[in-house]
């Protein structure tokens, strides 16, 4: 049993619920993680809207390209199917450690994000994938205080963007009237 008392802000969403599979209590759950495998590392779920403290999986394995689960305690279609496209979160310190030179999605969230010409353009407050569409991943930059002007953008993510972890910031080749 778990007896730490977790934060919102300690938590990470990684899945979420698809629809019930079977009448036993199993579930389709669609993987956030990349690769999508690493679902299956981990087996402490928190679910949103605190419906309950945590759920343990009983397990979680791959059909196809799909991935069923069931978690303990849940023996029945009805009892899951009023749980489907819930998201389902992990503790933050859960997640594998990274070189310095990597980092993940949430990290970016709340960074400054600095243009060529020095102008803070805003902090992202959100990134949206894409990627199915190709058109990969967006930063929602929301102006804030210190930003050159009070427009919101949104600006694909580049490998090229210099990010200091340090400072939170994120420096950009995206002009302030694009």
């Amino acid at each position: 049993m778990i007896n730490k008392i977790i934060k919102e802000s300690d938590l990470i969403c990684i899945a979420s619920i698809g629809k019930p599979k079977g009448l036993n209590g199993e579930f389709f759950i669609n993987s956030f993680c990349f690769p999508q495998e690493n679902i299956q590392k981990y087996n402490i779920f928190y679910m949103e809207n605190n419906v309950a403290s945590y759920f343990q999986m009983d397990y979680i394995k791959q059909q196809n390209s799909k991935f069923v689960a069931k978690f303990k305690g849940i023996n029945n279609k009805d009892e899951i199917k009023i749980h489907t496209n819930t998201k389902l979160f992990i503790v933050k310190d859960l997640l594998p450690s990274l070189s310095s030179k990597e980092i993940y999605w949430h990290e970016l969230k709340g960074m400054t994000v600095i243009n060529k010409k020095n102008e803070i353009l805003g902090k992202v407050s959100e990134i949206k994938n894409f990627s199915a569409d190709k058109a990969g991943d967006i930063l929602i930059i929301k102006p804030s205080l210190d930003s050159i002007d009070k427009n919101l953008r949104n600006i694909p993510f580049s490998s090229k963007f210099k990010i200091n972890k340090v400072n939170k910031e994120i420096f950009v080749d995206w002009d302030k009237d694009w």
